[in-house]
């Protein structure tokens, strides 16, 4: 325990993710984890299998069959294959996993983008563009969900800081409630803007220049709708989903519930709802019950104006139906790999990291939380029935059904270091400093996940790319388009 204790104390110094790999690396070594890095054997996945398709790579490259090369990649473009993206395999050491893990992966890459490459007379480019088609609908790709934050929302844009800087930030990104505010503003700004974006000084900026100085006392200042809104106007430009595609080539997605129980919720994208104005539908997924006044949308009518979207609906909070809405997003975009960004103020402090299941701790918690969930899903009609005469407690007991019974964690979990914080300050103003460290724990937190994320995506990442240099080769040649790998811009998809 002093051990651990004494080398979190000192990855904890660390001011970047460079930084933090020299002292993981440095005590990798002194620990002996580089041994275990080493050996292949490890009951968390199936070594020998693993071994034997790295093997069967090389030799396929490295003698130049591409046929066989084709062959044995048609065999096994799997995300988990052989269980290599266990979360367990990343517990072990404080850097990476085994080596042949990541050998294995990088072969793979190799590998296709070497037949990316190949002479149409050895394999035609329609073989190759099918191979790589079908190679991407099974492999599937990741997304980047930013929970619920209220005040702690600065604590995303360090997250995102993260991911952006090692080139892992997901072009699918849902956001609720305060996770709606962050992706809106990194969605509707072109990819040459985001350093600048993310790199604090716009964002500290607009808290400035809204914190009210003057009324804040001693007492944290309760955020106002206006204060809301004027943030939202500093920080997102007034673009329709669909604009901000345009600009961005990120997809992302909002969240929010409707104020009437037989309507179901809402997630606001380019492909649902491509005329929406996304800054309404940030106010509206940041708009907390009993705090915010519901909101109605806006949306560019086909004319050029704006006009209101849905004007019988109003539209509130959106963690409160889907602060993780990973159905949605695995329906829409073909996404499998879910990073959540987790920072709701609502159930930070019982969420657990639930990827880490290496423990007999974990595995109890997780049946404590599923007898839980099932009681309460058991208990949830006759709630209704009995309340259904009383609008007000009916409308609350749906509401908290709705939280209790939602999943928060996904296969990669991004935690805050700290778990409690002062509730008076949830709703409320906070000055340029709290801004700042928030976002500094949200790189921090991040860094400890950051290969993992490397080499969860790194296959599919390589697809995509092959596959945006294929659809501007067919663009060349007047072909028939790549069916969902473009929108109206014909930037590159999720």
């Amino acid at each position: 325990m002093v051990k651990i204790s004494a080398s979190k104390s000192q990855l904890s110094k660390a001011k970047s993710y460079k930084e933090w790999q020299k002292i993981a690396l440095e005590l990798d070594e002194k620990f002996g984890h580089d041994k275990w890095k080493e050996e292949d054997r490890d009951p968390n996945y199936d070594f020998r299998r693993i071994r034997e398709r790295l093997d069967m790579l090389k030799i396929a490259r490295k003698d130049q069959d591409d046929r066989e090369l084709l062959f044995a990649l048609n065999e096994g473009i799997h995300g988990n294959l052989g269980g290599i993206a266990n979360n367990a395999l990343y517990d072990f050491a404080y850097f990476g996993t085994k080596n042949l893990i990541s050998d294995y992966l990088q072969e793979v890459e190799k590998a296709l983008l070497h037949l990316a490459d190949v002479d149409d007379d050895v394999i035609p480019f329609e073989e190759r563009l099918d191979f790589f088609r079908r190679a991407s609908h099974c492999y599937g790709r990741s997304a980047l969900m930013l929970s619920g934050a209220g005040s702690l929302a600065p604590f995303h844009i360090g997250v995102l800081r993260a991911l952006h800087k090692e080139g892992l930030l997901p072009s699918v990104i849902s956001g609720a409630s305060g996770g709606a505010f962050m992706a809106g503003i990194i969605g509707t700004r072109p990819p040459e803007e985001l350093d600048s974006m993310l790199s604090a000084d716009e964002l500290l900026n607009a808290v400035t220049t809204n914190y009210d100085k003057e009324d804040a006392g001693m007492m944290p200042t309760p955020m106002s709708i206006g204060y809301l809104a004027r943030t939202v106007e500093n920080l997102i430009p007034d673009l329709t989903f669909e604009e901000a595609f345009e600009e961005s080539g990120l997809y992302i997605n909002i969240s929010v519930a409707p104020t009437q129980m037989n309507q179901t919720s809402r997630l606001l994208n380019v492909i649902t709802s491509p005329h929406v104005y996304v800054r309404e539908a940030v106010v509206a997924s940041c708009s907390v019950p009993g705090v915010f006044p519901p909101v109605r949308l806006a949306a560019k009518n086909f004319d050029g104006n704006r006009k209101t979207y849905l004007p019988e609906l109003e539209w509130i909070d959106g963690s409160v139906a889907q602060d993780m809405p990973v159905r949605r997003l695995g329906r829409l975009y073909g996404v499998n790999h879910f990073i959540a960004s987790q920072t709701n103020p609502i159930v930070l402090w019982a969420v657990r990291d639930t990827s880490v299941k290496n423990s007999m701790m974990s595995i109890a918690m997780d049946w404590w939380d599923q007898i839980i969930k099932a009681n309460l899903k058991l208990s949830q009609p006759v709630v209704k029935l009995m309340t259904r005469r009383m609008p007000g407690i009916n409308s609350f007991a749906h509401m908290f059904y709705s939280v209790a019974l939602q999943q928060y964690t996904a296969d990669v979990n991004i935690i805050p270091r700290r778990r409690i914080f002062d509730p008076r300050k949830i709703l409320s103003q906070i000055s340029a400093e709290e801004t700042m460290a928030l976002i500094q724990d949200g790189e921090v937190s991040t860094w400890p996940k950051i290969e993992l994320i490397r080499n969860s995506t790194r296959i599919s990442r390589a697809l995509d790319d092959i596959l945006e240099r294929y659809e501007r080769e067919l663009e060349t040649h007047a072909l028939t388009p790549i069916p969902g790998k473009s929108h109206s811009s014909g930037k590159k998809a999720a």
